[in-house]
């Protein structure tokens, strides 16, 4: 449980980051929190040469909200600080989802940025980012692009991230009072990681149908994922019961020691049901 040996270095800016980072040609991490980065130098899987500190990068911390009413949350933005934020009080999903994200320690000091950098498979996050249909902006030195979370999320801790890029902020859409969303999640009880967690938006009902649907799904495949066949199931006029047997739909389902594939295929599909009533119970 000893790390590799590895350099380190403060970033004075974020310029100043993003110019080490993109000298170092990929053997540079960005180190902020270190919830999730850390624990894995110190199994040796992962092993930089050089660690570049941001945590202190203070433009890379904050919530506001934006011109076009979206919400943007800066990735050094720690958990406590997400669940104090009145801004962020009107998402039903991550109302339910902070305060169970780790432990007092982990919310303290683990970002949203490195959370989602991260891309643990079993992460709660992720899934919040791909139901909001929310946006990761990435920057380096060459640059600042958008990435739609629907196309972050590459595999089992994989992004769409360039290894000179660095997430500055994630916006999310603003509120809306047609709108219900919930995160519901069944844990396993010893390292607290999901087996199975899905965040689900829902709103604007006409007669026998659901206008708006949108379901993230992580713990289960070998990345977070939108449940399409829950969306259209749902959006189709089927019942919620019989849209979330649709929860696996194309989906590689997982199995290792937590949970067998058909056990945890079996969770997937109770808690996008449980998800969706409780988003709709919130539209009143």
């Amino acid at each position: 449980m000893i790390p590799a040996a590895f350099g380190y270095v403060r970033a004075r800016s974020l310029d100043d980051a993003l110019a080490r980072l993109e000298a170092s040609a990929g053997s540079a991490k960005a180190i902020a929190g270190g919830q999730s980065l850390l624990p894995l130098m110190k199994l040796r899987l992962a092993r930089p040469e050089t660690l570049v500190d941001i945590g202190r990068l203070a433009e890379l911390r904050g919530i506001r909200r934006l011109a076009d009413g979206r919400v943007a949350v800066g990735a050094l933005t720690t958990y406590d600080e997400m669940m104090a934020d009145e801004t962020l009080g009107h998402y039903g999903l991550l109302r339910d989802a902070l305060p169970n994200i780790g432990d007092v320690q982990v919310r303290n000091r683990g970002t949203i940025g490195g959370s989602i950098a991260h891309a643990d498979p079993a992460s709660d996050m992720p899934a919040i980012l791909l139901a909001l249909d929310a946006e990761i902006v990435a920057r380096s030195a060459r640059g600042e692009r958008e990435i739609a979370a629907t196309s972050f999320f590459a595999g089992a801790f994989a992004t769409a991230l360039e290894p000179d890029e660095l997430i500055t902020e994630i916006r999310l859409p603003g509120g809306r009072d047609d709108v219900g969303s919930a995160y519901r999640a069944i844990e396993q009880p010893a390292s607290g990681y999901s087996i199975a967690g899905v965040a689900a938006v829902i709103g604007a009902h006409d007669g026998n149908q659901w206008r708006f649907c949108s379901i993230g799904v992580t713990g289960v495949g070998e990345h977070p994922y939108r449940a399409s066949a829950v969306e259209s199931a749902v959006t189709s006029g089927a019942s919620i019961e019989d849209a979330a047997r649709h929860a696996c739909d194309g989906v590689t389902v997982a199995s290792d020691i937590h949970a067998d594939r058909e056990y945890r295929a079996h969770v997937a599909t109770v808690i996008v049901r449980r998800a969706l009533e409780a988003a709709i119970a919130r539209l009143g």
